[in-house]
């Protein structure tokens, strides 16, 4: 995206969202963004975001954001639905493009409605598996949501989005269809990788044991493989899983005909488990039951979104899982509460800086300030590696 001249300006939904004060200070913004934009609410419950001015300034009224990137933050609050949220962001993306913004880019790491990527008839989502009956069945009488939102973003005045690890690759070629500015879809492989290089979360990588990076299902692949290549280290090996749905929350775990390795390759081995999000953890409870009855030893499962539901808490607390790494894209899993009793094996990587890189060479400007490490580290005390991370 060429948007190298002008200010940048970054603004947040909600003004006191400490991922949105993040981004912008990484980005180098001095002004707070609580003193940009006056997100103000009328009597009638009506939202009206407002781009603040001097009221004395008579000159270039509508356009006091000309020359101007601003740079919408969105993330999942505790305090409004995705909803809510979404219209927040159709809003003040507007009142950017309304005041003459030069470009309006949207950072949203979870994006709102990926989920909802195909609708009930054949052009409804450009899936790369084939599509029958009973998925069209599935989505019959929905709304095809996820494109209507690309399509509102690019109505209010958007130019592009930045996400992180999203799962959908309908939702993907719809956003870069709608976008005028671009698309960017960042990889935390590269961030994962790192900790597992220089943490102890996996001590059988260093001691000479080896270690498994596994896939949980088919859509985990991917993923799976691109951190085993950024890690680029001996003795880390590849497992695939495959699953068989019996139901709508069962689910049986069996090694894929095709993996890179097999079951005489787990016993011994700590295995890292990835995917890009975790609602219910069903299927991650089952592949870890599996893998400990093959004889894997220490347990970690790397997720990028992290849902932090009740059927998660319950399905993930088992003795099967050791630990759960995760980002704080979905901010509130930083919450000890929001973690519940899996803050004794929870550790989020924060990542407002790796994605301000990104962001600042996105839009062709310098971010050779931000060096590494480019991510940070939030752990509960009740973390039995909390100890080893301060010596």
């Amino acid at each position: 995206m060429n948007a190298e001249a002008g200010k940048l300006l970054t603004v947040g939904t909600e003004s006191d969202n400490p991922f949105a004060i993040d981004i912008s200070a990484y980005c180098g913004q001095e002004t707070d963004i609580a003193d940009v934009v006056s997100l103000k609410t009328f009597a009638n419950s009506e939202f009206c975001p407002r781009f603040i001015s001097d009221e004395r300034y008579l000159e270039n009224i509508g356009n006091t954001l000309r020359d101007t990137v601003v740079v919408v933050v969105s993330t999942g609050s505790s305090r409004y639905s995705r909803n809510e949220l979404a219209w927040r962001n159709l809003m003040v993306t507007r009142a950017a493009h309304d005041n003459g913004a030069r470009h309006v880019v949207l950072i949203e790491p979870d994006l709102f409605f990926s989920a909802q990527d195909r609708g009930p008839r054949p052009e409804h989502g450009e899936v790369d598996t084939p599509r029958n009956e009973n998925d069209y069945k599935k989505f019959d009488g929905q709304a095809f949501t996820s494109l209507l939102y690309a399509q509102l973003l690019a109505l209010a005045g958007l130019n592009a989005v930045i996400t992180v690890h999203n799962h959908s690759t309908s939702v993907q070629r719809l956003f870069r269809q709608q976008m005028s500015g671009g698309f960017l879809n960042l990889s935390p492989a590269e961030v994962f990788a790192d900790y597992i290089r220089t943490s102890d979360v996996a001590p059988s990588l260093h001691n000479g044991k080896g270690m498994l990076l596994c896939a949980p299902d088919k859509g985990a692949r991917t993923f799976a493989d691109e951190v085993h290549s950024e890690l680029a280290m001996p003795g880390a090996d590849v497992l695939y899983i495959a699953k068989e749905r019996r139901g709508e929350r069962d689910v049986s775990s069996f090694i894929a005909e095709d993996s890179p390795s097999s079951i005489d390759d787990i016993a011994g081995r700590d295995v890292i488990i990835f995917d890009d999000m975790v609602r219910t953890g069903g299927t991650i409870r089952e592949c870890c039951r599996l893998l400990k009855a093959a004889g894997a030893g220490r347990m970690a499962f790397f997720v990028t979104h992290f849902y932090s539901s009740q059927e998660v808490r319950l399905n993930l607390h088992g003795p099967e899982l050791d630990e759960i790494v995760t980002t704080n894209t979905i901010p509130s899993i930083l919450n000890r509460d929001s973690q519940g009793r899996l803050r004794r094996k929870m550790t989020v990587l924060k990542l407002e800086k790796w994605i301000s890189r990104y962001v600042l060479e996105f839009l062709g400007r310098p971010a050779g300030h931000l060096a590494a490490p480019l991510y940070t580290v939030d752990m509960s005390s009740k973390n039995p590696r909390w100890q080893s991370r301060l010596a």
